[in-house]
């Protein structure tokens, strides 16, 4: 049964569309069953009908003909009850409906399998006999197996309007067809898809001896070089005016990248060694990205991406050529299999309205870049077929992570009405963004950036962030094959201290091991979110350790705005493990007569164990920080980059408030600040409750910091203590986030309410 599994899944899979990969499983089923008939039903686009798609034995012409509403017949059955039904004399069933053009009334045995995607019923599968019997479990075992396997199958047919009666008749395309993936950049947008694609794979490459001679071909591969670093600069001056020159420094890293020894000495090595130019440079991003593909830590995946760019424009310089900036379409949805910042940055800036990855995450390059241009994004959409995208009217609600496929004329208006309040409500907001944060009552609470790049500082400072409140320090760490040195940390470190001052700048620690393995520095672990890294591994690692905050002590020498914040603290002993480290750190520093005072120094509250200690973490620092990204992962124990599980990852969870108010008891009991960065801080909805919990700060990303300022100017605390008061006894997160949104449209920032999850 196994070695039959296996075969029908392998030509299911290469299959040309879905009317051939039904085929396909009717037939291999029924003779593989040695039964007299196997059929598929498929829900119709409008949830209520499902027709017989497919069969061997029915007769051929009731397919596409015989329709059942929701809940008719045996079929309806299965599709109700979402769970097999197997019985050995259909006719006997109360629901046993009779279709006589399909001929079935000589069949007796039954069985129906539901075929479900998400949670989504897409259609049943049925297979019939002529002899009463009942199906065995290993029968009912295959046919659930393949039911999931054509699942993914029907999405996407759904998808590209095949999925419906009439099949080879040139079916009209389905309208409002929705998919969910990641948020990437906030923001709505309509427009024409756009398919970025590469003239080459380099995974699809042959090897073959040089075609001429090998130094032909080590000519043609740096000429090819050559021709990328060019189209690099060219696209880095086409970015002008629309993005700071810190944000540009992007493309000159690619340009650094091409020059590397380990992309050009390695192909060229390759090259002599016998192999043509394609094949020797596949096998060198192959060995360069392959690291980085391992990890599990979406920054570091998003260098491979950044790798396999590189490798494909070369490879396309080598055998053919790119779109031309005029086949945009004047409001494109710029799609891809795994978009690269470099794809984006080919479309002229006046027509990118939107960006849709199949692949990627929140911290993709093209994610970052998305957010800096303030173009909606929306990342990880796995079930999308990119391939049939390509000229069709797409949706993009980067709040969500949503997008619609050939939305009707109803929800394309409504669409656009969002739209246009997006681009009124950024206007209004751009004159507050410069206005201090003080709730109406009076109570003043500063709104920080949070960074990662020294791109993004140019941005942080003129979006009127009141300072740096978490800048990742590990970005430095992962861009090199080495780790720096301190003076290139002091550099790095200056620059932003001095670009904020007297701002405060808060410096976290190195945060890397484990899911966030350095290249030059490999941990590999079962369970890497559980494993070795950010405190760990630098207590681990005292060299490392004090080398970074030698550098960011020396860094500050003649400023005052220094905070030093420790990740992933879980217990008191590496709390006083890591203060003993800065205080070595200082005292050397002293014996070498440099005067430095000593900054504050923050703990992140990002683990479980770090809430319940908090009073007694607050008593031996200066000021708590929670990390809400993290701290909700491990509250509720969900991936939020896990598409699978995206929907269970909610802010407003109320362990998650619990968590919270226990974190600001604490920190108030010993007399101390608490800020909380992350995207919870970004959340309209769920920052009405951290003013009201008394979160002295926020810190969120920039383009979110206008409306963040909003809200906390348009609520007194005292009617934020109400709404978190009233919250706090609720049970459901759906019912504060309600309760909360209805609080924000009185308000009068019924603007905001798509800003939050639903």
């Amino acid at each position: 049964m196994l070695d039959i599994l296996r075969r029908i899944v392998q030509e299911v899979s290469a299959a040309e569309d879905l009317t051939q990969a039904l085929d396909i499983i009717v037939q291999r089923v029924k003779h593989a069953l040695s039964i007299d008939v196997c059929s598929v039903y498929l829900m119709m686009p409008d949830r209520q009908h499902l027709v017989l798609m497919a069969s061997d034995g029915l007769n051929p012409d009731s397919i596409g003909q015989v329709k059942l509403e929701l809940g008719e017949g045996l079929v309806g059955l299965v599709a109700e009850r979402a769970e097999p039904v197997n019985l050995d004399n259909a006719t006997d069933h109360p629901r046993f409906r009779y279709f006589p053009e399909t001929g079935e009334e000589r069949y007796h045995a039954f069985l129906g399998v539901p075929i479900i995607h998400h949670r989504r019923l897409m259609g049943v599968l049925v297979v019939q006999q002529g002899e009463r019997r009942r199906f065995d479990d290993e029968h009912v075992a295959l046919l659930i197996t393949l039911a999931a396997q054509l699942a993914g199958a029907i999405s996407h047919a759904e998808l590209t309007g095949e999925v419906g009666p009439g099949r080879g008749r040139g079916r009209e395309r389905q309208h409002n067809l929705q998919i969910t993936g990641i948020p990437g950049a906030s923001g709505v947008a309509l427009g024409t898809a756009v398919v970025a694609y590469v003239a080459a794979e380099l995974e699809s490459v042959p090897d073959r001896e040089p075609v001429v001679s090998v130094d032909d071909e080590i000519r043609k591969f740096k000429e090819a070089v050559n021709r990328v670093q060019d189209e690099m600069r060219v696209i880095k001056e086409r970015m002008s005016g629309v993005l700071p020159a810190e944000e540009r420094l992007l493309f000159d890293a690619y340009v650094m990248m091409l020059n590397s020894e380990s992309i050009i000495k390695r192909t060229v090595d390759r090259i002599r060694e016998g192999n043509w130019a394609p094949a020797a440079l596949r096998d060198t991003i192959r060995e360069n990205s392959r690291t980085f593909e391992e990890m599990d830590d979406p920054y570091l995946r998003e260098r491979a991406t950044d790798l396999h760019d590189i490798g494909r424009r070369i490879l396309a310089h080598l055998v053919a050529s790119h779109r031309s900036p005029d086949e945009f379409p004047e409001r494109t949805i710029l799609i891809g299999e795994d978009l690269t910042a470099t794809q984006l940055a080919e479309v002229p800036v006046e027509h990118l309205a939107g960006l849709v990855s199949a692949r990627g995450t929140g911290s993709s390059h093209v994610a970052i870049l998305a957010r800096a241009m303030g173009i909606p994004a929306v990342m990880g959409v796995s079930d999308l077929p990119v391939g049939r995208l390509e000229g069709r009217e797409v949706v993009v609600d980067g709040y969500r992570g949503q997008i619609f496929i050939e939305p009707n004329r109803e929800l394309r208006q409504e669409f656009q009405r969002l739209v246009d309040e997006e681009r009124e409500l950024t206007e209004n907001l751009r004159n507050l963004a410069l206005e201090p944060a003080t709730t109406q009552d009076g109570v003043v609470i500063p709104v920080y950036a949070n960074s990662g790049l020294l791109a993004d500082i140019n941005p942080s400072k003129q979006s009127g962030a009141d300072g740096i409140g978490l800048y990742r320090t590990e970005v430095p760490f992962m861009v090199r094959d080495r780790f720096p040195s301190e003076e290139e940390q002091i550099g790095l470190y200056r620059e932003i201290l001095a670009s904020f001052d007297p701002r405060p700048v808060t410096l976290r620690t190195l945060d890397v091991g484990g899911d966030k393995a350095l290249p030059y520095f490999p941990v590999k672990e079962d369970n890497p979110f559980l494993g070795w890294r950010g405190i760990r591994i630098t207590l681990d690692h005292p060299e490392i350790f004090l080398t970074q905050l030698r550098a960011m002590l020396r860094a500050s020498q003649g400023l005052n705005n220094l905070n030093i914040l420790f990740p992933m603290i879980s217990s008191l002993a590496e709390l006083k493990g890591a203060q003993r480290l800065l205080q070595r750190a200082r005292e050397e520093l002293l014996d070498e007569h440099y005067v430095i005072p000593m900054p504050k120094v923050g703990v992140m509250v990002e683990v479980p164990s770090a809430v319940y200690l908090a009073e007694a973490l607050a008593r031996r620092v200066d000021f708590l920080s929670v990390g809400s990204n993290d701290l909700i992962q491990y509250l509720l124990a969900v991936d939020r980059n896990n598409t699978r599980v995206a929907e269970l990852y909610n802010a407003l969870h109320p362990s998650v408030l619990h968590a919270l108010q226990q974190v600001t008891d604490g920190a108030r009991k010993a007399g101390k600040p608490v800020s909380i960065c992350g995207e919870m801080a970004a959340d309209p909805a769920a920052a009405i409750l951290l003013i009201g919990m008394g979160i002295d700060s926020l810190s969120v990303n920039v383009a979110s910091l206008a409306r963040v300022k909003w809200v906390i100017r348009s609520f007194s605390q005292e009617r934020a203590q109400e709404l978190l008061a009233q919250c706090m006894e609720m049970e459901e997160p759906a019912a504060i986030r309600a309760l909360l949104n209805n609080a924000l449209v009185q308000a009068g920032l019924g603007g905001l309410v798509r800003a939050g999850k639903a």
